[in-house]
């Protein structure tokens, strides 16, 4: 049986906490990351004009919002932190500690549970919010990393082998 790695752990997690969302893994061998890709979609009842941050402006009926986690090796990885919703490193060949990878599941879903009732608010037409983005909190990403390492040893999940 082969070894899960981290890269088959997060799949297997989303599969299973977070079936509900769009969620994709792109991984860049070559730059050492791993991109957890989100997607959100709503229906624009009432056609509004929204333009999105490359200044295209859409009346589609459904609107469709991508974000994305970046996790990325510290020493080899080139990326501008402004393209992610968060950014995470991971500890090269070692990977990332188990507690740590399920804590990004489990805040991820609660980000794209509050990120899709924030999208249809956005899209109503009553809404004053005149722009909609996911909201990440490092220091609330912290605290469920800490409630998943009480206990002992730490497993990590290795970096995926080429």
């Amino acid at each position: 049986m082969k070894k899960t790695n981290l890269l088959t752990y997060l799949d297997e997690a989303i599969e299973s906490k977070i079936s509900e969302y769009d969620v994709a893994l792109d991984w860049d061998t070559k730059n050492h990351t791993i991109e957890i890709v989100v997607r959100l979609f709503a229906e624009n009842k009432a056609h509004l004009e929204i333009d999105d941050a490359q200044g295209v402006v859409s009346e589609e009926e459904i609107i469709e919002f991508e974000d994305g986690v970046l996790l990325f090796n510290p020493q080899k990885s080139v990326f501008d932190e402004q393209d992610y919703l968060a950014t995470v490193p991971y500890e090269g060949k070692k990977g990332m500690a188990k507690p740590v990878a399920d804590a990004l599941i489990d805040y991820l879903a609660e980000v794209l549970a509050e990120g899709q009732s924030d999208l249809l608010d956005f899209l109503d037409e009553d809404d004053e919010e005149a722009i909609f983005e996911l909201h990440w909190d490092n220091e609330k990403f912290v605290r469920f990393v800490e409630e998943n390492q009480q206990g002992g040893k730490t497993d990590y999940l290795p970096y995926p082998s080429y």
